[in-house]
C-alpha cells in the first residue's frame, strides 16, 4: 500500500560558507561547508560557486566518528598516518563531471589531506579500470579542512555511469587523530602505506578497510533527465546491514536499479541511513551518529536538486530507549517542518516487525511493549496525512500469519534486519513514478 499525499511548502533559504585556505601549496579558494550540525537548511551544495551544471547526489556516506565494532578493520579511534584509503562506492547516477565531498565532520582537528583521486573501478579488487584524476580544492590539489566542516571540490571531468562503482582515494600525509568515517559500508575498501592514489593496478593496497573514510559524498553533472535527488533518512535498516557485501543490495540501492530503468525523469538517489542512528537521541557509541533531525541539516538539505526525502527512522528509539509513540510523532513532526520549510515533500516509512530480535539486541527490541509502541507510530504514519505520502514498508517485509514478526523469506535471521530479498522487496513497495509525480504536486491515495 502506498498514500501519496500532495503538501505545498516554502521555498528554502540557502546559505554557502566561503572559506579561503592558505597553507603553502592549499587552495586558496577552496569551498568549505562549515558545521552544519544544528542548522535547518544551512548549505546547498548546488550553490557551489562556478559549478554550473545539473548536479546531483549519487552517492552518500553519511559522516560519523568514534571507534567502531572492529577497529582492525576500521581504524577511525586512531586515524591514518601517512596512508591512502582507497573508497569504493557504488553511484545511482552518471553524469559527464564528477565533484568530491571530504568530510572533517567528525574530527577534532584539522585533516590535512595530501591529494584525492578517482577512478571508475570494477569493485571486484582494488584496482581501477583507468588512470586515478587528481582531483582540487579552489585549484590545488591539497587542501586542510577544519574540525566540523566539510569540503567539496571543483569539478573533476570524468565521464562515469549510473549503477557502476568510483575509487575515491584519499591520501593524508599526517596524523589525523579520530578520523571521520562511515563504519558500515558494506564493501570492501584498500589501505596502503605511502601515497598510492594513482596506483591504478593497487599494487600496494595491501590493507581492506570496512568503512569509508574521509568521503562523504560524490556529486555528478547528470543529464538533464536527471530531474533531482531523492534522499533516504534512516538507520542500519535504510544503510543495509546485513545486506551481501560487495553487491549492493541495500533498499535504496534497488530503488536506484529501477531509477536507472524509466524512461524519461528520473531521481538520482542519496543513502543517509547511519546503523544505530536514532530520532531523538545520541546513542553510547559515536559512531551511529546524531540524531536525525539534527543531521538532517548536513546529510540532506545540503543535497543538490533536492527534491524528495523519504524517512525511516525510529525503531531504535524504540528498541534502544524504550521511547513513546508520542516522542516519536514529535521528532517526525519536527523533520517534516524541516521539509517543509524547505519546499520538499518528504514520505514516513512504517516500521518493519521485530519480534524475535530481543535475544539478539535486547532492551525493547522484540518485546510485547515496544511492540505496542511501533503499532501505534505505524498507525499515526498512516492516518496522520503529516507526510505527504506513506511507504508502508511494514506491509511490504511482515509475516501475514503473524504480523509482528518479519517473513521469514524476507527475514535476515536476526529479526529485525531484512535479508537482500527483504531488502529487495521494500524497495518494491516504493511506487517510482508517484515519487516522481510527487514532486510536481500530483497525489495518489488508495
Amino acid at each position: 500500500m502506498n498514500q501519496w499525499t500532495e503538501r505545498r511548502a516554502r521555498p528554502a533559504r540557502r546559505h554557502v560558507l566561503r572559506v579561503s585556505v592558505r597553507a603553502g601549496r592549499l587552495g586558496s579558494a577552496a569551498l568549505l561547508i562549515g558545521s552544519l550540525i544544528g542548522s535547518a537548511c544551512a548549505a546547498t551544495a548546488s550553490d557551489v560557486g562556478a559549478a554550473r551544471g545539473n548536479w546531483v547526489n549519487a552517492w552518500q556516506g553519511s559522516p560519523t566518528t568514534g571507534a567502531t565494532f572492529d577497529t582492525k578493520s576500521c581504524p577511525s579511534d586512531v586515524g591514518l598516518e601517512n596512508q591512502t584509503i582507497r573508497n569504493v562506492v557504488y553511484l545511482s547516477a552518471g553524469g559527464q563531471r564528477v565533484r568530491i565531498k571530504v568530510s572533517n565532520a567528525g574530527g577534532t582537528a584539522p585533516l590535512k589531506v595530501g591529494e584525492v583521486t578517482v577512478a571508475p573501478t570494477l569493485a571486484s579488487d582494488a584496482s581501477t579500470s583507468a588512470a586515478p584524476r587528481t582531483v582540487t580544492f579552489g585549484g590545488a590539489s591539497a587542501i586542510v579542512v577544519p574540525a566540523g566542516s566539510e569540503a567539496i571540490s571543483d569539478p573533476v571531468a570524468l565521464p562515469v555511469r549510473a549503477l557502476t562503482s568510483l575509487a575515491v582515494n584519499v591520501f593524508v600525509p599526517e596524523k589525523t587523530g579520530p578520523a571521520t568515517q562511515h563504519f558500515l559500508a558494506t564493501a570492501t575498501n584498500y589501505l596502503a602505506d605511502g601515497n598510492q592514489s594513482h596506483d591504478a593496478a593497487a599494487t600496494a593496497y595491501a590493507g581492506h578497510a570496512s568503512c569509508w573514510m574521509f568521503v562523504s559524498g560524490v556529486d555528478v553533472d547528470a543529464p538533464r533527465n536527471v530531474d533531482g535527488t531523492v534522499v533516504f533518512l534512516g538507520d542500519s535498516i535504510t544503510d543495509g546491514y546485513m545486506s551481501t557485501a560487495d553487491k549492493n543490495q541495500r533498499f535504496p540501492d534497488f530503488v536506484a536499479r529501477a531509477m536507472a530503468k524509466r524512461r524519461g525523469p528520473t531521481f538520482s538517489v542519496s543513502n543517509a541511513g547511519i546503523a544505530g542512528n536514532e530520532l531523538l537521541t545520541n546513542r553510547d557509541l559515536l559512531m551511529f551518529g546524531v540524531p536525525a533531525a539534527t543531521r538532517a541539516a548536513r546529510d540532506v538539505w545540503t543535497q543538490p536538486h533536492l527534491k524528495a526525502v523519504v524517512l525511516l527512522e525510529g525503531i531504535n528509539d524504540i528498541g534502544d530507549k524504550s521511547a513513546k509513540a508520542p516522542e516519536i510523532i514529535g521528532a517526525m513532526q519536527q523533520l517534516i517542518a524541516q521539509a517543509h520549510a524547505a519546499g520538499v515533500p518528504i514520505f514516513g516509512g512504517t516500521l518493519v516487525p521485530f519480534m524475535g530480535s530481543n535475544s539478539t539486541y535486547k532492551s525493547d527490541y522484540g518485546t510485547p511493549a515496544g511492540e505496542a509502541e511501533r503499532l501505534k507510530v505505524n498507525e499515526w504514519i498512516r492516518t496522520s496525512h503529516a507526510f505527504d505520502g506513506v511507504i508502508d514498508f511494514d506491509e511490504a517485509t511482515r509475516d501475514p500469519a503473524d504480523p509482528s514478526r518479519m517473513k521469514a523469506a524476507y527475514d535476515s535471521g536476526d529479526h529485525l534486519h531484512p535479508s537482500d530479498a527483504g531488502y529487495e522487496a521494500m524497495a518494491r513497495e516504493i511506487d517510482v513514478d508517484a515519487l516522481m509525480r510527487a514532486k510536481a504536486g500530483a497525489a495518489k491515495t488508495d
